[in-house]
């Protein structure tokens, strides 16, 4: 099947989970319509409004301001995710990118505006510009009580006499909706949305444009100062890395709130275009609290998907000079689902992690056994000597390195025999001390899967024989690691020595059934663990498994040395 599905052409390959690229509006808000409690108006009437399900013109309308807002469509969660008590009423949307038509605002206004009257809040755009202001004189000449607010708020293109309404708008929906909320006259709610505006400024940069539905990607450099609308930026731009990126906004943002007489405390949003991963948001958050601190920033909005541009691979920033009164407002409950709620900028608390480990096998003036302490030693003399041997069976079966991993264990056991810190006296803390020594010393998966065979071997002798603890280890590296016996791994040498010490009492036998089973290996063609896994069976036949030659060598000189 899936070689069919690959030989048949598809023509373009799709590139986003879309249906209908000219239904994707209709599609999103479809799915929005199911999880949030809202109103929607019937598809039939040709026209995108959601309004609060709770909403009631003369009930709510009676004492308390409606707040709308909409636009063009393709900036999700805004502006449908943002409706909600405390923020938004409802929201007329556009096709992409694109303003709603007149008789929808309209419509929207009749349905939520009571004598209390309604508040307009409009991003700078022509489109939008135009119709919401018709469909706002239309309202008034039919008796209702309506307002409206332009949101300006981008400073990337200084010298425009009309600047684009970016992300910014949110904070007016928010700040307006909570004064709103209080049941303010419409007068109050419209002042204290332009005192938002006149305290704010937005920039954005992104590394890529937006791809309409149905469309490719145009084509074009990094740039600073874009609007949302796919539009091109202010100037291109290279920048290094996240904090380089960061600080082309965050230098631009300052200057402008400092030219207005705002350098006190801010407030930052930080919102993501669309198409920055979880962790490029997180950097982006830490590049900027670098920039300015705590101090002269103490609160942050985000970083989290606000008001987007499609898939655009970028960020947005927006500052505003807070007071008292503005953060009360931001900070005020509302259960808008996409508002993400204000946080401190706060230095973390730290302490000091107890790394010490818990029975400490290793010692100084650890008791020596010199027949075991020699013993110790040809065991490490004969890893050290298989390292190239061990590496030419990895190169065919796995990375290359298992004589080299092996020897790091060596390396690290011998340091502590030589310094007379490996108990060779006690079997139970030898094992535990060769356990530390694996741990530290040696690399990878193997060095993690030995150590735990040596540590759990410790632990079982507390109760049990050494043939009996070896298999406890056996067990706990076969729970840990995945592997058993066939899957070309040390445990197809290790467990047939285990079998016959057990039954014959003597590590030559012990040996000689370990030479056995990693013979058999090279009979193996098929790994079920370990890189080996990911080799094809073709190159793995006739080979011995490094980890299995290791484990008969031991016990081989184990045999010779007890």
């Amino acid at each position: 099947m899936i070689v069919a599905l690959t030989a048949r052409s598809w023509s373009p390959l799709m590139q986003h989970f879309f249906n209908d690229a000219s239904r994707v509006v209709d599609d999103v808000l479809h799915a929005v319509g199911h999880l949030a409690p809202l109103r929607i108006a019937e598809p039939a009437s040709g026209v995108r409004i959601l309004i609060r399900r709770d909403w009631s013109r003369d009930e709510h309308g009676q004492h308390q301001v409606a707040i709308l807002s909409g636009g063009g469509s393709g900036h999700e969660p805004a502006h449908a995710g943002f409706i909600g008590d405390g923020m938004l009423t409802g929201v007329i949307a556009g096709s992409m990118f694109a303003s709603p038509s007149v008789d929808a605002v309209l419509a929207a206004i009749r349905d939520v505006c009571g004598p209390a009257g309604c508040l307009l809040v409009v991003k700078n755009y022509t489109g939008d510009r135009l119709n919401f202001g018709l469909a706002a004189e239309h309202a008034q000449r039919e008796g209702l009580k309506v307002a409206m607010i332009i949101v300006g708020d981008d400073v990337a293109l200084p010298d425009t006499p009309q600047p684009r309404g970016l992300a910014g708008t949110l904070l007016v929906h928010k700040v307006a909706g909570h004064y709103a909320r209080q049941q303010d006259a419409l007068e109050t709610v419209h002042a204290q949305a332009q005192r938002v505006c006149e305290r704010m400024a937005s920039m954005g940069l992104a590394l890529t444009a937006a791809t309409l539905p149905g469309q490719a990607r145009p084509e074009r450099s990094p740039a600073l100062g874009l609007g949302i609308h796919n539009e091109p930026g202010a100037r291109h731009i290279a920048p290094d890395d996240a904090r380089q990126a960061m600080q082309h906004v965050v230098t631009p943002l300052a200057a402008a709130l400092n030219e207005r007489g705002h350098d006190g405390d801010w407030v930052a949003m930080l919102n993501n275009l669309g198409s920055c991963s979880t962790q490029e948001m997180s950097v982006l958050a830490g590049a900027l609290i670098e920039a300015f601190g705590a101090e002269r920033l103490p609160h942050l909005i985000g970083p989290a998907p606000l008001m987007t541009s499609l898939d655009m691979h970028g960020f947005s920033l927006t500052l505003i000079a807070a007071d008292d009164a503005l953060r009360e407002a931001l900070q005020a409950p509302t259960d808008a689902p996409a508002w993400p709620g204000v946080r401190a900028i706060q230095p973390p608390a730290t302490f000091t992690p107890n790394l010490a480990t818990q029975g400490e096998a290793l010692a100084e003036g650890a008791p020596q056994s010199s027949a075991i302490a020699a013993a110790v030693s040809q065991v490490i003399a004969t890893l050290r000597d298989a390292r190239e041997a061990l590496d030419r069976l990895d190169t065919q079966s796995g990375d290359g390195d298992a004589g080299s991993s092996m020897q790091e264990g060596a390396d690290a056991i011998a340091g502590a025999l030589e310094a007379g810190r490996l108990d060779t006296a006690h079997p139970d803390r030898l094992f535990a001390g060769i356990g530390q020594c694996l741990a530290k010393g040696m690399g990878g998966s193997s060095g993690v899967l030995l150590s735990i065979f040596f540590t759990a071997t410790a632990t079982a002798m507390e109760r049990h024989d050494l043939p009996e603890s070896l298999w406890q280890g056996v067990e706990r590296m076969q729970t840990y690691g995945g592997a058993q016996r066939g899957d070309r791994t040390l445990l197809d040498a290790l467990i047939p020595a285990l079998e016959a010490w057990q039954a014959q009492g003597t590590v030559q036998a012990a040996a000689d059934a370990a030479r056995r089973g990693a013979e058999h290996t090279a009979t193996l063609a098929q790994a079920r663990a370990g890189r080996a896994a990911y080799v094809p069976d073709t190159a793995l036949q006739g080979v011995v498994d490094p980890g299995a030659e290791a484990v008969a060598r031991v016990f081989e000189t184990l045999a010779r040395c007890l």
